[in-house]
Protein backbone atom coordinates (compact mmCIF):
# COMPACT_ATOMS: atom_id res chain seq x y z
CA UNK A 1 0.00 0.00 0.00
CA UNK A 2 1.59 3.43 -0.85
CA UNK A 3 2.31 6.25 1.77
CA UNK A 4 -0.92 8.32 -0.01
CA UNK A 5 -3.43 5.19 0.24
CA UNK A 6 -1.80 4.36 3.58
CA UNK A 7 -3.19 7.93 4.80
CA UNK A 8 -6.83 8.03 2.88
CA UNK A 9 -7.14 4.56 4.88
CA UNK A 10 -6.73 6.00 8.18
CA UNK A 11 -8.12 8.83 7.52
CA UNK A 12 -11.39 6.91 6.96
CA UNK A 13 -10.69 4.65 9.87
CA UNK A 14 -10.22 7.56 12.49
CA UNK A 15 -12.72 9.01 14.55
CA UNK A 16 -13.87 6.18 17.30
CA UNK A 17 -10.76 5.88 19.41
CA UNK A 18 -10.27 9.96 19.01
CA UNK A 19 -13.60 10.65 20.14
CA UNK A 20 -13.85 7.78 22.86
CA UNK A 21 -11.10 9.23 24.35
CA UNK A 22 -10.99 12.92 23.76
CA UNK A 23 -14.53 12.53 25.31
CA UNK A 24 -13.14 11.18 28.83
CA UNK A 25 -11.49 14.98 28.99
CA UNK A 26 -15.47 15.93 29.77
CA UNK A 27 -16.50 18.42 32.85
CA UNK A 28 -16.15 15.51 35.46
CA UNK A 29 -12.90 14.76 34.27
CA UNK A 30 -11.34 18.28 34.39
CA UNK A 31 -12.36 18.88 38.08
CA UNK A 32 -11.05 15.63 38.60
CA UNK A 33 -7.62 16.73 37.14
CA UNK A 34 -7.93 20.54 38.22
CA UNK A 35 -8.32 18.97 42.09
CA UNK A 36 -5.53 16.33 41.16
CA UNK A 37 -3.42 19.47 40.58
CA UNK A 38 -4.54 22.04 43.05
CA UNK A 39 -4.35 19.35 46.13
CA UNK A 40 -1.53 17.45 45.36
CA UNK A 41 0.57 19.31 42.88
CA UNK A 42 2.87 17.36 40.66
CA UNK A 43 3.01 14.11 42.86
CA UNK A 44 -0.04 12.18 41.50
CA UNK A 45 0.26 12.79 37.67
CA UNK A 46 2.02 9.26 37.42
CA UNK A 47 -1.60 8.43 38.01
CA UNK A 48 -2.52 9.96 35.10
CA UNK A 49 0.09 8.06 32.82
CA UNK A 50 -1.01 4.77 34.33
CA UNK A 51 -4.69 5.39 33.67
CA UNK A 52 -3.53 6.75 29.98
CA UNK A 53 -1.68 3.03 29.11
CA UNK A 54 -4.93 1.53 30.71
CA UNK A 55 -7.12 3.53 28.58
CA UNK A 56 -4.95 2.76 25.54
CA UNK A 57 -5.44 -1.25 26.48
CA UNK A 58 -8.81 -1.46 27.04
CA UNK A 59 -10.05 1.18 24.23
CA UNK A 60 -7.76 -1.32 21.57
CA UNK A 61 -9.57 -4.39 22.81
CA UNK A 62 -13.28 -2.56 22.58
CA UNK A 63 -12.38 -1.88 18.87
CA UNK A 64 -10.98 -4.90 18.76
CA UNK A 65 -14.13 -6.93 19.82
CA UNK A 66 -16.51 -4.50 17.99
CA UNK A 67 -15.05 -4.50 14.57
CA UNK A 68 -14.28 -8.76 14.81
CA UNK A 69 -17.81 -10.03 16.24
CA UNK A 70 -19.93 -7.53 14.96
CA UNK A 71 -21.60 -6.28 17.84
CA UNK A 72 -21.42 -3.92 21.04
CA UNK A 73 -20.40 -5.09 24.33
CA UNK A 74 -23.50 -5.45 25.91
CA UNK A 75 -24.64 -7.26 22.77
CA UNK A 76 -21.97 -9.84 23.16
CA UNK A 77 -22.56 -10.31 27.01
CA UNK A 78 -26.05 -11.33 26.62
CA UNK A 79 -25.61 -13.91 23.83
CA UNK A 80 -22.48 -14.81 25.66
CA UNK A 81 -23.79 -15.14 28.84
CA UNK A 82 -27.53 -14.72 29.10
CA UNK A 83 -30.46 -11.98 30.35
CA UNK A 84 -29.27 -12.37 33.93
CA UNK A 85 -25.52 -11.27 33.95
CA UNK A 86 -26.70 -8.76 30.86
CA UNK A 87 -29.30 -7.20 33.24
CA UNK A 88 -26.46 -6.22 35.95
CA UNK A 89 -23.60 -4.67 33.09
CA UNK A 90 -26.33 -2.74 32.05
CA UNK A 91 -27.23 -1.95 35.58
CA UNK A 92 -23.70 -1.09 35.93
CA UNK A 93 -23.05 0.94 32.55
CA UNK A 94 -26.21 2.84 32.83
CA UNK A 95 -25.63 3.80 36.82
CA UNK A 96 -22.16 5.19 35.81
CA UNK A 97 -23.92 6.76 32.53
CA UNK A 98 -26.51 8.63 34.69
CA UNK A 99 -24.39 10.09 36.77
CA UNK A 100 -21.84 11.35 34.62
CA UNK A 101 -24.19 12.73 31.97
CA UNK A 102 -25.23 14.95 35.32
CA UNK A 103 -21.81 15.95 35.81
CA UNK A 104 -21.48 17.14 32.01
CA UNK A 105 -24.47 18.92 32.13
CA UNK A 106 -22.82 20.49 35.83
CA UNK A 107 -20.05 21.33 33.74
CA UNK A 108 -22.06 22.95 30.71
CA UNK A 109 -24.00 25.23 33.83
CA UNK A 110 -20.56 26.21 35.25
CA UNK A 111 -18.98 27.46 32.28
CA UNK A 112 -22.09 29.53 31.06
CA UNK A 113 -22.61 30.53 34.71
CA UNK A 114 -19.12 32.08 33.89
CA UNK A 115 -20.64 33.75 31.13
CA UNK A 116 -23.73 34.76 33.29
CA UNK A 117 -26.36 32.53 31.72
CA UNK A 118 -28.87 31.26 34.16
CA UNK A 119 -28.50 27.32 35.20
CA UNK A 120 -32.18 26.96 34.21
CA UNK A 121 -31.85 28.11 30.98
CA UNK A 122 -28.09 27.21 29.96
CA UNK A 123 -28.40 23.63 30.56
CA UNK A 124 -31.41 22.74 28.27
CA UNK A 125 -30.53 24.76 25.52
CA UNK A 126 -27.34 22.86 25.53
CA UNK A 127 -29.24 19.53 26.21
CA UNK A 128 -31.67 21.18 23.25
CA UNK A 129 -28.19 21.81 20.65
CA UNK A 130 -26.70 17.89 21.45
CA UNK A 131 -29.97 16.30 21.09
CA UNK A 132 -31.31 17.84 17.67
CA UNK A 133 -27.32 17.08 16.46
CA UNK A 134 -27.59 13.56 17.03
CA UNK A 135 -31.53 13.16 16.29
CA UNK A 136 -31.53 14.97 13.06
CA UNK A 137 -27.40 14.23 12.05
CA UNK A 138 -26.34 11.01 9.71
CA UNK A 139 -23.52 9.35 11.24
CA UNK A 140 -20.77 10.97 9.10
CA UNK A 141 -22.31 14.93 9.84
CA UNK A 142 -22.38 14.09 13.22
CA UNK A 143 -19.00 12.02 13.45
CA UNK A 144 -17.18 15.34 11.88
CA UNK A 145 -19.11 17.78 14.10
CA UNK A 146 -17.93 16.13 17.27
CA UNK A 147 -14.52 16.30 15.76
CA UNK A 148 -14.46 19.08 15.21
CA UNK A 149 -15.89 20.26 18.89
CA UNK A 150 -12.52 18.28 20.29
CA UNK A 151 -10.44 21.08 18.79
CA UNK A 152 -11.12 23.09 21.85
CA UNK A 153 -9.17 21.33 23.94
CA UNK A 154 -6.02 22.95 22.69
CA UNK A 155 -6.84 25.88 25.28
CA UNK A 156 -5.97 24.02 28.30
CA UNK A 157 -2.40 23.61 26.95
CA UNK A 158 -2.12 26.99 26.19
CA UNK A 159 -4.20 27.72 29.88
CA UNK A 160 -0.96 25.44 31.40
CA UNK A 161 2.21 27.37 29.82
CA UNK A 162 0.78 30.70 30.21
CA UNK A 163 0.42 29.27 34.20
CA UNK A 164 4.49 28.93 33.74
CA UNK A 165 4.59 24.70 35.08
CA UNK A 166 7.82 23.13 36.73
CA UNK A 167 8.41 21.03 34.07
CA UNK A 168 10.88 19.21 35.86
CA UNK A 169 9.07 18.44 39.02
CA UNK A 170 6.05 17.34 35.74
CA UNK A 171 8.79 15.07 34.49
CA UNK A 172 9.10 13.32 38.13
CA UNK A 173 5.77 13.21 38.85
CA UNK A 174 4.66 11.28 35.74
CA UNK A 175 7.63 8.43 36.81
CA UNK A 176 8.16 8.45 39.93
CA UNK A 177 4.69 6.99 41.76
CA UNK A 178 4.34 8.84 45.14
CA UNK A 179 1.69 6.37 47.47
CA UNK A 180 -1.82 8.55 48.39
CA UNK A 181 -1.37 8.32 51.87
CA UNK A 182 -4.71 10.28 53.07
CA UNK A 183 -8.33 9.71 52.03
CA UNK A 184 -8.89 12.15 49.95
CA UNK A 185 -5.38 11.53 47.93
CA UNK A 186 -6.58 7.97 47.49
CA UNK A 187 -10.27 9.48 45.95
CA UNK A 188 -8.19 11.45 44.09
CA UNK A 189 -6.34 8.55 42.43
CA UNK A 190 -9.41 6.46 42.35
CA UNK A 191 -11.27 9.32 40.44
CA UNK A 192 -8.79 9.81 38.43
CA UNK A 193 -9.25 6.38 37.06
CA UNK A 194 -12.41 6.40 37.21
CA UNK A 195 -12.60 9.20 35.06
CA UNK A 196 -9.77 8.29 32.02
CA UNK A 197 -10.66 4.81 31.87
CA UNK A 198 -14.75 5.71 32.27
CA UNK A 199 -17.02 2.74 31.55
CA UNK A 200 -19.20 4.45 28.97
CA UNK A 201 -16.53 4.84 26.89
CA UNK A 202 -15.64 1.33 26.58
CA UNK A 203 -19.20 0.67 25.64
CA UNK A 204 -19.11 3.88 23.05
CA UNK A 205 -15.89 2.75 20.94
CA UNK A 206 -16.88 -1.04 20.43
CA UNK A 207 -20.66 0.23 19.20
CA UNK A 208 -19.19 2.93 17.46
CA UNK A 209 -16.78 0.83 15.51
CA UNK A 210 -19.80 -1.49 14.59
CA UNK A 211 -21.97 1.67 13.55
CA UNK A 212 -18.88 3.31 11.06
CA UNK A 213 -18.91 -0.60 10.04
CA UNK A 214 -15.29 -0.89 10.12
CA UNK A 215 -13.77 -4.77 9.42
CA UNK A 216 -10.58 -6.40 10.52
CA UNK A 217 -8.69 -5.18 7.40
CA UNK A 218 -9.31 -1.47 9.38
CA UNK A 219 -7.69 -3.36 12.73
CA UNK A 220 -4.41 -2.21 12.29
CA UNK A 221 -5.33 1.75 11.52
CA UNK A 222 -7.84 1.58 13.95
CA UNK A 223 -5.32 0.66 16.46
CA UNK A 224 -3.63 3.86 15.67
CA UNK A 225 -6.85 5.63 15.85
CA UNK A 226 -7.10 4.39 19.57
CA UNK A 227 -3.39 5.69 20.39
CA UNK A 228 -3.94 9.10 19.38
CA UNK A 229 -6.99 9.84 21.50
CA UNK A 230 -5.72 8.16 24.24
CA UNK A 231 -2.71 9.88 23.85
CA UNK A 232 -4.04 13.50 23.53
CA UNK A 233 -6.65 12.26 26.42
CA UNK A 234 -4.16 12.41 28.86
CA UNK A 235 -1.57 15.29 27.36
CA UNK A 236 -5.06 17.60 27.69
CA UNK A 237 -5.35 15.75 31.38
CA UNK A 238 -1.55 16.38 32.17
CA UNK A 239 -1.74 19.97 31.37
CA UNK A 240 -5.00 20.81 33.33
CA UNK A 241 -3.71 19.37 36.54
CA UNK A 242 -0.01 21.26 35.48
CA UNK A 243 -1.65 24.33 35.29
CA UNK A 244 -3.46 24.10 38.86
CA UNK A 245 -0.36 22.50 40.21
CA UNK A 246 1.45 25.36 38.77
CA UNK A 247 -0.70 27.97 40.26
CA UNK A 248 -3.13 27.10 42.64
CA UNK A 249 -1.41 24.52 44.65
CA UNK A 250 1.50 26.55 45.51
CA UNK A 251 -0.18 29.52 46.60
CA UNK A 252 -2.45 26.97 48.61
CA UNK A 253 -5.99 27.87 47.10
CA UNK A 254 -8.09 25.09 47.25
CA UNK A 255 -10.95 24.49 44.81
CA UNK A 256 -13.92 22.55 44.55
CA UNK A 257 -15.04 22.22 40.97
CA UNK A 258 -13.27 23.41 37.45
CA UNK A 259 -15.27 26.37 37.22
CA UNK A 260 -13.22 27.43 40.70
CA UNK A 261 -9.92 26.58 38.77
CA UNK A 262 -10.94 28.78 36.02
CA UNK A 263 -11.64 32.09 38.19
CA UNK A 264 -8.62 30.68 40.54
CA UNK A 265 -6.33 31.00 37.32
CA UNK A 266 -7.59 34.70 36.52
CA UNK A 267 -4.93 36.04 39.29
CA UNK A 268 -2.16 33.78 38.92
CA UNK A 269 -2.09 33.29 35.40
CA UNK A 270 -3.89 35.90 33.77
CA UNK A 271 -7.47 36.56 32.48
CA UNK A 272 -6.17 34.77 29.33
CA UNK A 273 -5.72 31.33 30.85
CA UNK A 274 -9.01 31.79 32.90
CA UNK A 275 -10.74 32.44 29.85
CA UNK A 276 -9.66 29.35 27.97
CA UNK A 277 -9.51 27.39 30.61
CA UNK A 278 -14.02 28.23 30.59
CA UNK A 279 -13.76 27.79 27.04
CA UNK A 280 -12.83 24.38 27.22
CA UNK A 281 -14.98 23.42 30.22
CA UNK A 282 -18.15 24.43 27.83
CA UNK A 283 -16.54 22.22 24.45
CA UNK A 284 -15.86 19.94 26.83
CA UNK A 285 -18.84 19.24 28.45
CA UNK A 286 -21.14 20.06 25.13
CA UNK A 287 -18.81 16.56 23.12
CA UNK A 288 -19.52 14.80 26.50
CA UNK A 289 -22.69 15.68 25.95
CA UNK A 290 -23.32 14.35 22.73
CA UNK A 291 -21.04 11.15 22.98
CA UNK A 292 -22.20 9.66 26.55
CA UNK A 293 -26.09 9.14 25.73
CA UNK A 294 -24.96 7.49 22.30
CA UNK A 295 -23.29 4.94 24.30
CA UNK A 296 -26.22 4.77 26.51
CA UNK A 297 -28.84 3.98 23.55
CA UNK A 298 -26.46 1.47 21.95
CA UNK A 299 -26.25 -0.66 25.08
CA UNK A 300 -29.70 -0.35 25.87
CA UNK A 301 -30.59 -1.56 22.27
CA UNK A 302 -28.11 -4.24 22.25
CA UNK A 303 -29.64 -5.91 26.09
CA UNK A 304 -32.77 -5.71 24.07
CA UNK A 305 -31.80 -7.78 21.00
CA UNK A 306 -31.89 -5.18 18.39
CA UNK A 307 -29.78 -3.34 16.26
CA UNK A 308 -29.73 0.65 15.61
CA UNK A 309 -27.75 2.59 14.12
CA UNK A 310 -27.23 6.72 13.80
CA UNK A 311 -28.14 6.63 10.59
CA UNK A 312 -31.61 4.98 11.15
CA UNK A 313 -35.09 7.44 11.12
CA UNK A 314 -36.10 7.81 14.89
CA UNK A 315 -39.63 5.85 13.59
CA UNK A 316 -37.25 2.69 12.85
CA UNK A 317 -34.99 2.67 16.21
CA UNK A 318 -37.65 4.23 18.80
CA UNK A 319 -35.95 1.79 21.58
CA UNK A 320 -32.60 3.44 20.51
CA UNK A 321 -33.78 7.08 20.29
CA UNK A 322 -35.83 6.69 23.41
CA UNK A 323 -33.05 5.69 25.70
CA UNK A 324 -30.91 8.79 24.22
CA UNK A 325 -33.77 10.86 25.29
CA UNK A 326 -34.86 9.72 28.17
CA UNK A 327 -31.38 10.12 30.08
CA UNK A 328 -30.79 13.22 28.62
CA UNK A 329 -33.88 14.61 29.95
CA UNK A 330 -32.88 13.38 33.67
CA UNK A 331 -29.82 14.60 33.76
CA UNK A 332 -30.84 17.38 32.85
CA UNK A 333 -34.11 17.66 35.36
CA UNK A 334 -31.54 16.45 38.29
CA UNK A 335 -28.66 19.40 37.04
CA UNK A 336 -31.98 22.18 37.07
CA UNK A 337 -32.80 21.47 40.63
CA UNK A 338 -32.46 24.51 42.50
CA UNK A 339 -29.98 23.97 45.02
CA UNK A 340 -28.17 20.98 43.29
CA UNK A 341 -25.15 19.69 44.90
CA UNK A 342 -23.02 20.22 41.41
CA UNK A 343 -19.73 19.95 43.17
CA UNK A 344 -20.25 15.99 44.45
CA UNK A 345 -21.87 15.10 41.54
CA UNK A 346 -18.94 16.05 39.17
CA UNK A 347 -16.07 14.68 41.27
CA UNK A 348 -17.83 11.77 42.98
CA UNK A 349 -19.45 10.56 40.17
CA UNK A 350 -15.71 9.74 38.33
CA UNK A 351 -14.73 7.79 41.64
CA UNK A 352 -18.41 5.58 41.20
CA UNK A 353 -17.43 5.01 37.76
CA UNK A 354 -14.29 3.20 38.89
CA UNK A 355 -16.33 0.94 41.08
CA UNK A 356 -18.38 0.07 38.24
CA UNK A 357 -16.23 -0.48 36.26
CA UNK A 358 -14.43 -3.33 37.56
CA UNK A 359 -17.06 -5.53 36.47
CA UNK A 360 -16.98 -4.17 32.89
CA UNK A 361 -13.69 -4.88 32.35
CA UNK A 362 -13.93 -8.34 33.95
CA UNK A 363 -16.67 -8.82 31.25
CA UNK A 364 -14.74 -7.36 28.15
CA UNK A 365 -11.37 -9.41 29.11
CA UNK A 366 -13.35 -12.56 29.41
CA UNK A 367 -14.82 -12.26 26.16
CA UNK A 368 -11.38 -11.34 24.43
CA UNK A 369 -9.78 -14.79 26.22
CA UNK A 370 -12.77 -16.41 24.18
CA UNK A 371 -11.60 -18.23 21.48
CA UNK A 372 -15.23 -18.88 20.14
CA UNK A 373 -16.34 -15.39 20.44
CA UNK A 374 -12.48 -13.58 18.90
CA UNK A 375 -11.33 -16.39 16.60
CA UNK A 376 -8.19 -16.10 15.41
CA UNK A 377 -8.33 -12.00 16.95
CA UNK A 378 -8.24 -13.78 20.43
CA UNK A 379 -6.89 -11.79 23.52
CA UNK A 380 -2.86 -13.18 23.67
CA UNK A 381 -0.94 -13.99 26.62
CA UNK A 382 0.17 -10.01 26.70
CA UNK A 383 -2.93 -8.84 26.95
CA UNK A 384 -4.15 -11.10 28.88
CA UNK A 385 -1.50 -10.09 31.84
CA UNK A 386 -1.64 -6.35 30.73
CA UNK A 387 -5.36 -6.50 31.64
CA UNK A 388 -5.25 -8.84 34.73
CA UNK A 389 -3.26 -6.38 36.14
CA UNK A 390 -5.16 -3.46 35.04
CA UNK A 391 -7.70 -4.58 36.98
CA UNK A 392 -6.01 -5.54 40.40
CA UNK A 393 -4.38 -2.34 40.28
CA UNK A 394 -7.80 -0.20 39.85
CA UNK A 395 -9.36 -2.80 42.29
CA UNK A 396 -6.75 -2.02 44.58
CA UNK A 397 -7.81 1.33 44.42
CA UNK A 398 -10.92 1.01 45.53
CA UNK A 399 -10.18 -0.71 48.54
CA UNK A 400 -7.66 1.41 49.99
CA UNK A 401 -9.84 4.32 49.37
CA UNK A 402 -12.70 2.61 51.60
CA UNK A 403 -10.08 1.33 53.93
CA UNK A 404 -8.79 5.15 54.40
CA UNK A 405 -12.53 6.13 54.10
CA UNK A 406 -13.47 3.72 57.15
CA UNK A 407 -10.17 4.13 59.16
Amino acid sequence: MSRRAGLAALLAVIGPGLLAGLSDDDPPGITTYSILGASHGYALLWVLAASTVALIVFHELGARMGIVTGQGLIGLIRERYGVRWTALALLALVGANLGTLCGQFAGIAAALGMAGVPRGIGVPLAALAVSVLVLRGSFNRVEHVLLLLSSVFVAYVIAAFLAHPDWGATARGLVVPTPPRSRDAALAVVATIGTTLAPWGLAFIQSYVVDKRLRPRDLRFERIDVILGAVLTGVIGLFVAVACAATLHVSHVTIHDARDAAQALEPLAGSAAATLFGVGLLGAGLLAASVLPLSTAYSVTDAAGSEAQLDDKVRDAPLFYGAFSVIVLVAVAVVCIPGAPLIPILFLSQALNAVLLIPLIIFMRNLARDRRVMGVYVLGRAGSLATLVTIVLIAASVALTLVLTIG
